[in-house]
């Protein structure tokens, strides 16, 4: 229909032409395609649930399913404690092994859906003159709305057990920017890279498992030895889960210098990972 072309700015894409990619390229296709982008993202968690019969109710439960095997893995059966030295509750220990949960959950959603974005959605490869990069973003916009449900939750349990609701939870939305933009450039990075090499998702699920317990999620980066402290300090996900609790558990304020310099990081990942899926995006539909 032409009224949804026009909405979605899908005719304006010419395949044969040199794709932007360049920085600015970015910022104007979020904006250019804001829309599209939002209809994807709710076919992406619609989609997801379509047929369940608790549907979105899902979005919860299954975090909260999560937090409860976990819980009762570390800190029942291997007595597991944040602060060995201190009085800490199951409840406390729960609360914050969430927040590592909450993000470790995000990133590895959005990576092992990436590999097989493009064959998933072939019909718009193959098909129709759509704007591909918009794919990445509603899988990262996705996974956005699930963590987002996951952090209610995590504030429920905050007011429930009576832990403080510390003002500096409001940040917390800053101290994950950095993740999601540094995440969105490795989704189109994995979406070209998935689409020439199919064995790319097995190697994800690999790595995502491996990043659940090499990340501070079960226990904090303090507790490591120097020289193990290091190598998972390098971990893209360390220095966003230590900073969430600060913020979210602890009441402190962020390390605003790690932050910038992640951020710098991160901005360089996006504007690679973009660069790389623009450049490579015409071979998609040869080899789909």
């Amino acid at each position: 229909m032409p009224g949804t072309a026009a909405r979605t700015g899908a005719r304006r894409v010419n395949p044969h032409l040199p794709q932007p990619t360049g920085p600015d390229a970015i910022v104007s296709m979020l904006w250019r395609r804001r829309h599209l982008v939002l209809q994807m993202v709710r076919r992406e968690v619609v989609t997801r649930y379509r047929g369940a019969i608790v549907g979105f109710a899902w979005s919860l439960l299954h975090p909260m399913l999560m937090l409860a095997v976990f819980t009762f893995v570390f800190s029942g059966v291997f007595k597991a404690r944040w602060n060995p030295g201190g009085d800490e509750s199951a409840t406390s220990f729960a609360l914050v092994l969430f927040v590592g949960l909450i993000i470790h959950t995000f990133f590895s959603e959005c990576l092992a859906r990436s590999p097989t974005l493009m064959a998933g959605n072939s019909n718009f490869v193959k098909k129709v003159v759509f704007p591909l990069e918009v794919l990445p973003v509603a899988v990262v916009g996705s996974a956005l709305f699930h963590a987002t449900a996951s952090t209610l939750i995590l504030l429920v349990g905050l007011v429930v057990t009576g832990s403080p609701v510390h003002p500096t939870l409001v940040l917390l939305p800053i101290v994950l920017a950095p993740l999601m933009i540094g995440t969105l450039g490795a989704c189109w990075f994995l979406a070209s890279i998935g689409t020439f090499v199919p064995d790319t998702g097995q190697v994800i699920g690999i790595v995502n498992s491996a990043l659940l317990f090499l990340s501070p999620v079960f226990f904090p980066l303090s507790s490591l030895p120097e020289k193990y402290r290091a190598l998972v300090a390098l971990n893209p996900l360390s220095l966003i889960i230590e900073q969430a609790r600060e913020v979210a558990i602890w009441g402190r304020m962020p390390d605003w210098s790690a932050l910038g310099l992640y951020t710098v990081g991160a901005c360089l990942v996006c504007w690679a990972g973009f660069w790389w899926f623009q450049k490579t995006r015409k071979g998609f539909a040869d080899v789909l």
